[in-house]
């Protein structure tokens, strides 16, 4: 497997995605291990600050030079911030997937449904898998 970098601070999706808890909001991003499938970002759209999400269903989109992917919210909530800098420098996902390169912030709707996310271990089994089938 590839060496990617998980922090052990966050709860991760299967669908490649990282929420870090900040009081009773969750900061969202997509992991490195997606930022590399992806190659060089050139584009990201992001919803609106107050538009709802709603678990497992399309918030925006990541158009790299390899593919366009949706970004999937993995928990329903309001949207109550934007990673603005990602408009003018969508390469931030790449340069710092953890750090610059964040997408959204959201309140949850529930915040219990955080236990249903995959921590570190479970999460870095996940790739390691779809890493070997590749």
């Amino acid at each position: 497997m590839a060496d990617y970098d998980f922090p052990d601070n966050l709860l991760y999706t299967q669908d490649d995605e990282w929420l870090r808890r900040e009081e009773d909001l969750v900061v969202i991003g997509i992991t490195d291990f997606a930022q590399n499938q992806l190659g060089d970002i050139v584009f990201v759209e992001l919803p609106e600050v107050g538009t709802l999400t709603e678990a497992g269903v399309a918030f925006g989109t990541i158009e790299s030079v390899k593919a366009v992917s949706d970004l999937c919210a993995p928990l329903s909530g309001e949207v109550v911030s934007v990673n603005e800098a990602l408009e003018d420098a969508p390469e931030k996902v790449n340069e710092s997937c953890y750090g610059d390169g964040w997408l959204i912030t959201l309140r949850p709707s529930d915040p219990t449904k955080l236990d249903d996310l995959l921590d570190i271990e479970a999460y870095r089994a996940s790739v390691l898998e779809r890493d070997s089938e590749s």
